[in-house]
């Protein structure tokens, strides 16, 4: 085998732009709903066998999340049983099956355009496959490259992974935005207690068939991915960790030279013991500062935000909400890119509990504009951005550096995995209750209390997360995967 004795960043740069399109994956299929539920909401509404009510939609909505928390549970076991590689191979497949199913669940079984409860079962069926392959991505894309990075700058390169995730969101917000182009997506409202669609006629192409196209366009990016997958090499550290060291040296010759190679080699072998290590070898606070990450990340309530997008604008009164949905999506990538570039220079704490603050700014504003009468609609518009712009450069990029840099090389795998799975739990636990508190009404102020109460307790959840980072989370800037065993069997003494 020939190594090489001069590393190559190019090299390195391609194999994780591939695992970053995982990324972009990710931020495609969680967010096309954003454009899509509308349009599919008035869909099912029109079903004779059943009531499709606010709770139904919000559940249909969210249902890829529940394939989320399946996927990111397994990916553990995915990874360490098919290595990184294959199962991102098996996320890709996932993805494509997931768009076409989306766009025709009528296949071979119903009878196209016919809303059913049936119908609706086969339609979150297919949101599901996509789920398990965005819980695989989501665990494994960000493991991928941090073992496979140097560590000087392996937070930056795993930030490019949420960079993605990010631009994914623009990119289906845009071309949602394209498909529905002069069509209008169909107005509900609640009358006498029940909703109902006002403009039936002038949305029926958006209920018909625009939301269809929404979930087909993932088919392209989905393909890209699963073919480019084939062409980038397993990581050196599962190849290590199974016993193929002359291939693990022959990558990381690759992408650091081979002197440093060997050396790096050196340090995974002497920590790899990932068949023999228990989950709890290190203590439990490791766990419990992993899974919390994942927690506040969502609580924090960001991906309400921007599944419903276009429905909350259109709530504070704007005019085109899909062109203030893409502004949104612009700003969260500037943002975005600020992590990018001084995570490994701020460190990932300071990061998280400016975010923090930031985020409970601009949610807390929302909720005082909806509580005071009179207040520009300019107000709730630009606390939203200021809300997602903090999310963006911190607990967006920086819990994915976090979860993937804090653990052990020895129990890596299994703890990302619950990790991961709690953070899909919580997704899914605020994205299906966001609708429901979001339309509370009481006396006067009617929905406003709903408007005011969520925004109200996102942002009391933003503050306790700044405490939690701020007490607990160690700082892991300029730290190899190998250090991190060290520190955690110190704390454990």
């Amino acid at each position: 085998m020939n190594y090489t004795e001069k590393g190559s960043r190019s090299y390195l740069f391609s194999i994780v732009l591939v695992a970053v399109l995982g990324g972009l994956l990710f931020g495609y299929d969680t967010a096309v709903i954003s454009g899509a539920e509308k349009g599919l909401q008035a869909f099912f509404m029109g079903a004779d066998d059943f009531i499709y009510t606010d709770t139904w939609h919000g559940i249909t909505s969210s249902s890829a999340l529940l394939g989320c928390i399946i996927g990111s549970a397994l990916s553990g076991f995915f990874a360490s049983r098919f290595g990184r590689k294959l199962s991102l191979l098996i996320a890709g497949v996932m993805f494509f099956l997931s768009a076409l199913g989306s766009y025709y669940p009528e296949f071979l079984i119903f009878p196209y355009g016919e809303p059913s409860y049936s119908l609706l079962l086969a339609f979150n069926f297919y949101r599901v496959i996509g789920g398990v392959g965005v819980g695989l991505a989501s665990a494994i894309c960000p493991m991928y490259i941090a073992e496979i990075a140097p560590s000087s700058i392996r937070g930056t390169l795993v930030s490019w992974n949420q960079f993605a995730i990010i631009f994914g969101q623009l990119v289906v917000y845009f071309v949602n935005f394209l498909i529905l182009g002069d069509h209008l997506n169909p107005v509900v409202e609640i009358v006498d207690g029940v909703n109902r669609i006002m403009n039936p006629e002038a949305a029926a192409w958006s209920i018909e068939t625009g939301w269809r196209l929404m979930f087909v366009s993932e088919a392209v990016p989905a393909g890209l991915f699963t073919l480019l997958v084939l062409f980038v090499p397993e990581t050196p550290r599962y190849l290590a960790m199974t016993g193929r060291d002359e291939k693990a040296l022959f990558v990381l010759s690759r992408i650091n030279g081979l002197s440093q190679g060997k050396e790096i080699l050196q340090e995974i072998k002497a920590t790899a013991h990932e068949k023999t290590e228990k989950l709890f070898t290190y203590g439990w606070m490791v766990i419990f500062i992993g899974i919390m990450l994942s927690v506040f990340q969502q609580a924090v309530g960001i991906n309400a935000v921007l599944y419903f997008a276009p429905r909350i604008f259109e709530s504070m009164g704007m005019g085109n909400p899909m062109v203030q949905t893409v502004f949104m999506g612009i700003v969260n990538i500037l943002f975005t890119l600020l992590a990018v570039f001084t995570v490994e220079k701020w460190g990932r704490k300071p990061l998280l509990i400016y975010g923090s603050i930031g985020m409970a700014i601009g949610a807390l504003g929302v909720a005082l504009s909806n509580a005071v009468t009179g207040i520009s609609p300019m107000v709730p518009v630009i606390s939203i951005m200021v809300y997602s712009a903090s999310f963006m450069f911190s607990w967006g990029p920086i819990c994915w550096v976090l979860i993937v840099e804090i653990f052990p090389n020895t129990i890596r795998g299994a703890a990302v995995a619950i990790a991961v799975a709690f953070q899909w739990i919580f997704n899914f636990i605020v994205s299906s209750t966001f609708l429901p508190m979001y339309n509370m009404s009481a006396g006067d102020m009617g929905d406003k209390f709903g408007h005011m109460f969520v925004y109200g307790l996102y942002g009391a959840i933003c503050i306790i997360a700044a405490i939690f980072v701020w007490k607990l989370v160690p700082e892991t800037k300029g730290k190899t995967l190998e250090d991190m065993t060290r520190l955690w069997k110190e704390r454990k003494k």
